[in-house]
């Protein structure tokens, strides 16, 4: 759409309220005039989802205060070893040295506390592999009050929005990260935030962006944006249609997406002529299946094994999550495997999964077996007739893996070699024996935790065309631009800290431009 005539007019324009609030408190604060939109009723998008939301930051002042030896060199030789050359030096480059920078801003403001949360590197046998944990900060919780009129309007928890639980008065994890930025804009009269306000074009004039379009409460606004447009409004992860035609694995039902995550932004960047990469990715998990039909993502795995329909173990149980679900992916794709797969556990520390964060609460266990999600049999056979899979090669698994668990080393699949397995077992090895009948077995699903394909960007978060030129005005983030990790996922807190910290830099940048541009 071109320029015509404009509703309103501010300097920045936000779409997303997940890591794009960085981008928005950001320009604020350097003096811009913003409006943010939400497409939804609630601000926080995917990232208030987290249960953790965790910054993959290294060397930031919080982890230096700590007594960290780190470098930031180590971190670059760690994130080059994983991602490759799937994405640009530069852009890579740009985040492991910007979370630092980051983090010393926010922290110039009240509104902000952080702390270490020990988080092992997600390839610890990689060069530079942090597995002490000492590159993950989250911030501390703050109660809903402290929103100021953003009081009552953070997406989450999960258990609220699926299950019906109240939510509760203190935010935690992602939801007192989105919330700490609400509550610092909250003091800023520079920011304005729209909810139910999905954007839906671009504005054009001269090849550059110049506004957007937003559906507001049912009523298209044409505003005016005088340094930019940030597109962080998160994945296409709800949009079963762009799935399918990106032919990404998986499916919109089973992803742990938030709802505004459809796809709008891509779709409007894409009309105003910006190359896309890695769109048949996403950062995937193995989901434990409920009785509502979704697979919700799940780790924590304190015991247990996945078999296929073979009644074969196929993969390392406590591999980081992302992982998992790639080789399951691998396998189906190869038809080696179908789903769904099987926990099977015995009842050595009771009769529900050995899973500690499903992310979705268990509802009652009479609902899974009723539904053929959980079965129990007093023999391994009797467990193989109730879940499908041959007798003989389930018990054949179970009397290897306990061969290995009692020898201490996984020689299938290695299980435990990595710190990352060790995180939910107290350091101590995952290798624990089915061996204390009745025994158990849990249907699992392919979950994930949005799309990562996304607006190709240089290091300054601009969006650019397919021959590498920069669209003035437009600036991408989040989920809405390609993962700076390429193909991989490096550590637990790279989607959040990726997507504040781009946003970040796309306010930055927009603040230093000449409004007379």
């Amino acid at each position: 759409m071109t320029a015509t005539g404009f509703d309103s007019e501010v300097d920045v324009v936000v779409a997303g309220s997940g890591g794009g609030v960085a981008g928005a408190y950001t320009a604020a604060r350097e003096g811009l005039s913003v409006l943010l939109v939400e497409a939804t009723d609630r601000f926080g998008g995917t990232t208030a989802y987290s249960g953790g939301g965790g910054m993959w930051f290294p060397c930031n002042p919080v982890l230096q205060r700590a007594g960290t030896d780190d470098t930031i060199e180590a971190a670059l030789t760690y994130f080059h070893a994983v991602v490759g050359d799937r994405t640009p030096r530069d852009l890579q480059d740009a985040y492991v040295r910007g979370g630092a920078d980051l983090i010393a801003y926010l922290e110039q403001d009240s509104a902000f506390e952080f702390t270490v949360f020990p988080w092992p590197d997600y390839y610890g046998s990689a060069p530079g592999a942090r597995n002490d944990g000492y590159r993950h900060t989250v911030a501390l919780p703050l109660p809903d009050s402290a929103l100021g009129e953003y009081a009552g309007l953070v997406r989450g928890p999960l258990d609220t929005e699926r299950l019906g639980t109240p939510a509760p008065d203190l935010l935690v994890g992602g939801r007192a990260l989105v919330g700490r930025f609400l509550a610092a804009m909250s003091r800023n009269p520079q920011v304005e935030c729209w909810r139910n306000a999905p954007l839906v074009e671009l504005i054009l004039e001269n090849a550059r962006v110049v506004g957007a379009v937003i559906d507001h409460d049912g009523t298209p606004v044409r505003v005016r944006a005088r340094r930019g447009v940030l597109l962080a409004s998160g994945g296409f992860e709800q949009n079963a249609d762009m799935r399918a035609h990106y032919r990404v694995p998986g499916s919109a039902r089973d992803t742990m997406g938030g709802p505004g995550s459809t796809g709008g932004a891509h779709r409007a960047a894409i009309a105003a002529g910006a190359d896309v990469d890695l769109m048949d990715q996403a950062w995937w998990s193995p989901g434990m299946t409920h009785p509502d039909g979704r697979s919700a993502f799940a780790l924590w795995f304190t015991g247990g094994i996945f078999v296929n329909q073979d009644g074969r173990r196929f993969a390392n149980e406590s591999a980081p999550y992302d992982r998992l679900g790639r080789e399951a992916i691998r396998q189906i794709e190869q038809g080696t495997m179908r789903l769904p797969f099987w926990m099977v556990y015995d009842s050595r520390a009771g009769d529900l999964p050995p899973v500690g964060a499903t992310n979705v609460s268990m509802v009652e266990p009479a609902q899974y077996r009723q539904n053929g999600l959980w079965h129990t049999a007093d023999t391994l056979a009797g467990l193989a007739e109730a879940i499908g899979v041959p007798a003989v090669e389930l018990q054949a698994t179970v009397e290897r893996f306990n061969t290995l668990a009692a020898a201490g080393v996984d020689e299938d699949f290695n299980r435990g070699a990595e710190a990352y397995d060790r995180t939910f077992t107290d350091g101590g090895s995952p290798l624990v024996p089915i061996d204390t009948p009745p025994y158990h077995a849990a249907a699992f699903g392919l979950s994930d935790l949005g799309t990562k394909g996304g607006l190709r960007t240089d290091a300054r978060a601009r969006v650019l065309t397919a021959d590498g030129t920069p669209i003035a005005g437009l600036y991408a983030a989040g989920n809405t631009m390609a993962a700076v990790s390429g193909t991989t996922y490096p550590g637990g807190g790279n989607p959040i800290g990726a997507s504040l910290l781009f946003s970040h830099l796309a306010a930055l940048d927009m603040a230093t431009q000449d409004r007379s541009e």
